[in-house]
């Protein structure tokens, strides 16, 4: 009786949600969030990390760099009291190749229900859930290829959707110690059951990108570029949605980070002026059992976003 009123107000959650992380109008938007405090401190470039069970949201190819079996845990809030939460592993199976799986979720709180005359009807709640498993192998010296297959929930209220969709990706030594590259193809897939009749598309996304590691520096600089799938009226203009983040070794257990994100500093400028918007820094402190990353993204005039998260390795 009351499904499309639910509906309306989700479809409002969902607008205010992709106004802050990412503008589409596709369903599932949630799939474009940062999973990990380390990604998010280096504003979203984590196409071609490094030994990180976070890279099969990102990269599913990376999977072969994971020198011990991983899992990682993080749960904050985003604006307007959202929760979101994400745990992931990695291992590599002898004579078989790398295999990981994760999960997403995110809540969006109770709302209050009302009749069609106003009358309270209690409250209701609205959420979404992604599960991952993946699989990553070497294709040819120095290339290696990756492989998730997704399974996705969304729920408001007494009516839900679900999808299916996979995740291809590959990585690419070009130097040694020096320069990879990385390219991603994320949620090509289908929703099976949709809200009402009318499916809608998955946030497809096509990700190129690339490490350097200068020469005497301990760090390495990540360049990604995004939704390079999307038309746009000017070709060059596929080309600002970018995201460029560096990570500085500052010793064997401690590592410092910034970031920047051109697309999210261009949806949260309010007239002419977007303050700090898109600028992320972090740091991270590992030993040989767990790493903690901290990572605080600015969204400008709106607020902005503190994250932690720890990972353990056995």
């Amino acid at each position: 009786m009351f499904i499309k009123q639910w509906l309306l107000l989700f479809s409002g959650i969902l607008l205010i949600q992709g106004s802050i992380f990412s503008q589409s109008n596709s369903t599932f938007e949630f799939l474009r969030n940062d999973a990990s405090a380390r990604a998010a401190a280096l504003g979203g470039s984590f196409l071609t990390v490094t030994d990180d069970p976070n890279s099969i949201f990102y990269n599913p190819a990376d999977l072969t760099t994971i020198r011990n079996r991983k899992i990682s845990i993080g749960f904050f809030k985003h604006l307007l009291d959202i929760n979101s939460g994400y745990a992931s592993y990695g291992t590599e199976i002898p004579e078989l190749g790398f295999v990981g799986a994760g999960v997403m979720y995110i809540n969006y709180g109770e709302f209050k229900r009302t009749g069609e005359e106003g009358q309270n009807l209690g409250t209701f709640s609205a959420g979404e859930l992604a599960l991952v498993a993946g699989f990553a192998d070497e294709l040819l010296p120095e290339l290696n290829y990756g492989v998730n297959a997704k399974f996705i929930y969304s729920s408001i209220a007494d009516v839900h959707s679900t999808a299916a969709a996979i995740d291809l990706g590959i990585r690419y030594v070009a130097v040694p110690d020096r320069f990879l590259v990385g390219a991603s193809l994320l949620n090509l897939g289908t929703q099976l059951d949709p809200y009402v009749a009318t499916r809608e598309r998955l946030p497809l996304d096509f990700k190129i990108g690339a490490s350097v590691y200068p020469e005497h520096l301990p760090a390495v600089i990540m360049i990604d570029l995004h939704k390079l799938n999307e038309s746009q009226d000017n070709f060059f203009n596929r080309f600002k949605q970018f995201s460029i983040g560096v990570e500085f070794t500052a010793s064997p257990n401690i590592q410092l980070r910034v970031g920047y994100n051109n697309e999210r500093r261009q949806e949260l400028k309010l007239g002419n002026s977007a303050g700090l918007a898109g600028f992320s820094i972090g740091a991270g402190f590992s030993t040989d059992i767990y790493t903690i990353d901290y990572a605080f993204n600015s969204y400008g005039k709106i607020g902005a976003l503190n994250r932690i998260n720890v990972a353990f390795k056995f």
